[in-house]
């Protein structure tokens, strides 16, 4: 491709390859085209099913990146495509063609700006979205606002008030895939936002009045819910040419492929606008801007030493918008009273609760649906406490356990947002006693062992014990060790008639740490005397097996803390661990007199003796049967009394999260955006990543022990049966 393709020869139509060429040409070649130009007209009216092969659309991009900082084409077309919006927001029947005009406009904005963003030259982007000085423009359209402003206020403004229908489908699909592209430049960026960010749709996105800002987090969320399909109007052949659009070789470097549109599978049940719409949403409440505190000035410190650390010290994030919509979202059905006693808060987001937890329930399976759901539970109380009341919990904790039992096909990030959405709910005594009501008449992934009439609490115990198996095995990740043993420790005192096969796990899970605990032990003792030549080398060695015996030794408090609570406040209710523990006795011999445990062990050893001498109270003769001693144990739980337990503070477990969030999230939005919004992105550009950030970056701060990293090998990680 040259500069600019010369003029169609006569008697060609005006979707002929050659016109197509002539115009594309023109769009990004080095003459300047005004506003006022028919040159956009003729642009913008090109055909919907217009191909072009992907080569000229690389070329093109390249000449306009060229030419862009002369011709200003970049803001002119995004100048047309906020007056095509205004148009059709305005307008009663809007014709097809304006439709068709905006679509074209937003497209090739797209597929250029998308080009743009990717070729800055280490992370330095200007999109030179000023006008020139000289432009003509009614200033009743711009006024003062920038480009980028009225491009943001229209284009929202679009999404959150025209209902998605056959004639607006592919409008909607195409904005949506423009506000991907256009906050990509945040790709630019670090994970920790800084004042040099430049980020000009998502600081024009935050600027909006806070009624649209409402509007457009309500219509995202209830795309999500309402999860619209792709419209087939066989009639009116619109469906033929929207799925040529998509599939052609031009539109798919911004559009989804055409066979995620038309599939027949259990894919097809998804829905291109709920998920560009998820994506957007998480996108916009994870954003945050730095700025500097009034009063401070960078040049009056520039000459300081410290001025650096000073800059640091007087920036902040300002407030994001969207995220306090998000927080203020309460249930449309509320009673009015309730809906008025909140009115004083002004304007709010309303939303059917019971269909976006249905529909959360439903979606658990796509990462994307757990943070959503995560930033309700964490920044929403009224959905939270709605969550709390609902009797059926299982369409939220089914495909979270599912999820967690099938970990090694999960990411570690969706892994750690399941658990702390577990530890979340965990927090809520009433959350503990319910998921102990609700029966699972039986749960058909679960492999390992038939589970048949077991509670949501058993089964919830079951597999968090499994996942820190797995973790210990694989992962290795202090922080998950935390938020299972942690949500284990909160259920404890409301545990309700804990299955026999949850009560082995638990027990067995103390077993398992004991091994390892006890080979540290002997291995630490063994290297003190061998390494006695070498006092350097062997004190090294030594400091390493003591830390790891450390992490062991608060491994294994806090799971006899999690049975003490179990016996000091829910013993009558659970006979099944009062026999595991009477089955296993034996493993807690060796921690007797140990003066790290055996504060702990008094009062297992309490439940021992007074079970003990029940039975022998008996005088059976011969060998007792499983079902003869568990009678005797669920007979005497009756008659238990809490009388000469020792008693412990009850722990309670609750998540915060750390002071600077953003370092996870805004990465983990974007690794989540990118694996899902239908087209790549030169990866080159990308300064965000790695795109696995650290775990340890979330922490949970807990009332308790934190529990610490370690290695540990694959081997020891079997529990007993």
């Amino acid at each position: 491709m040259g500069s600019v393709p010369s003029t169609p020869r006569n008697g060609v139509g005006a979707s002929s390859p050659e016109t197509t060429e002539y115009l594309i040409g023109t769009f990004v070649g080095d003459k300047s085209f005004p506003l006022s130009s028919e040159f956009w007209q003729k642009l913008l009216e090109l055909p919907f099913y217009a191909e072009w092969p992907s080569n000229r659309v690389h070329q093109a991009c390249n000449l306009l990146a060229r030419n862009n900082c002369y011709t200003r084409h970049l803001a002119k077309i995004l100048f047309h495509l906020a007056c095509y919006l205004q148009e059709s927001m305005s307008t009663s029947g809007v014709p097809p063609l304006v439709y068709g005009k905006a679509v074209n406009a937003v497209h090739i904005t797209s597929v250029f700006l998308k080009h743009l963003i990717e070729s800055a030259q280490g992370g330095n982007i200007n999109l030179y979205l000023a006008l020139h000085v000289d432009e003509s423009i009614s200033k009743d359209i711009l006024g003062d606002q920038t480009i980028e402003n009225l491009v943001m206020q229209n284009v929202l403004n679009f999404i959150a008030s025209t209902d998605v229908s056959p004639d607006t489908y592919l409008l909607h699909l195409e904005l949506l895939n423009f506000m991907i592209i256009a906050m990509s430049t945040q790709l630019l960026c670090g994970p920790s936002p800084g004042l040099n960010d430049v980020n000009p749709f998502l600081d024009a996105a935050m600027d909006l009045d806070r009624s649209l800002v409402i509007s457009v987090v309500q219509k995202l969320l209830l795309n999500y819910i309402t999860r619209p399909g792709v419209p087939f109007n066989q009639e009116s052949g619109s469906q033929s040419h929207m799925l040529k659009k998509v599939g052609s070789a031009a539109v798919n470097v911004v559009s989804l492929p055409f066979s995620y549109l038309i599939s027949s599978s259990s894919e097809g049940s998804r829905s291109p606008i709920a998920d560009r719409s998820l994506n957007m949403l998480l996108v916009l409440i994870h954003y945050h801007k730095c700025v500097v505190s009034e009063g401070y000035s960078a040049i009056e410190n520039d000459n300081s030493s410290t001025s650096n650390s000073l800059l640091k010290e007087n920036t902040y994030f300002s407030d994001n918008p969207y995220y306090r919509a998000l927080e203020h979202v309460t249930d449309c059905e509320f009673d009015r009273a309730d809906v008025e006693s909140i009115a004083h808060r002004g304007p709010i987001v309303k939303l059917p609760f019971a269909s976006l937890f249905d529909t959360l329930g439903m979606c658990l399976a796509d990462e994307t649906a757990v943070l959503l759901l995560y930033s309700l539970l964490h920044g929403n109380s009224a959905f939270l406490d709605y969550v709390l009341v609902r009797t059926d919990l299982d369409t939220l904790l089914m495909p979270i356990l599912e999820a967690l039992y099938n970990a090694p096909r999960r990411t570690a990030n969706q892994i750690y947002m399941l658990l702390i959405i577990l530890l979340i709910l965990s927090q809520d005594s009433s959350f503990n006693a319910s998921i102990h009501k609700l029966i699972l008449p039986t749960i058909p992934w679960y492999k390992e062992r038939l589970l048949h009439q077991t509670s949501l609490g058993s089964l919830m115990v079951i597999i968090l014990i499994r996942t820190v198996q797995y973790n210990l095995s694989k992962l290795r990740d202090v922080y998950l060790h935390s938020t299972c043993l942690a949500t284990l420790a909160n259920m404890a005192p409301h545990v309700h008639q804990l299955s026999a096969y949850a009560s082995q796990r638990l027990i067995g899970l103390f077993y398992m740490l004991s091994r390892k605990y006890n080979k540290l032990a002997d291995l630490r003792d063994n290297k003190i005397d061998t390494v006695k030549g070498n006092l350097i080398e062997g004190s090294s060695i030594v400091k390493d097996v003591s830390a790891e015996l450390h992490i062991y030794t608060d491994f294994l408090r806090l799971v006899l803390e999690i049975i003490n609570a179990i016996l000091t406040y829910a013993l009558p209710r659970n006979p099944e661990v009062v026999y595991s523990i009477m089955q296993k006795q034996e493993v807690f011999q060796p921690f007797k007199n140990h003066p790290s445990f055996n504060e702990l062990l008094e009062n297992i050893y309490t439940v021992l003796d007074y079970f003990e001498s029940r039975m022998d109270a008996q005088k059976m003769d011969g060998n007792w049967s499983v079902n003869e001693l568990l009678q005797v144990v669920i007979v005497n739980c009756r008659s238990w009394r809490v009388e000469g337990m020792k008693m412990f503070t009850q722990l309670h477990f609750t998540y915060e999260q750390e002071s600077h969030p953003e370092e996870f999230f805004i990465p983990y939005v974007w690794q989540l955006v990118l694996s899902r919004c239908g087209f790549k992105f030169n990866t080159a550009a990308i300064n965000l990543f790695p795109v696995d950030p650290p775990t340890e970056r979330l922490e949970n701060e807990v009332v308790g022990n934190t529990l610490p990293n370690s290695d540990i090998e694959k081997s020891e990680y079997e529990l007993d049966p």
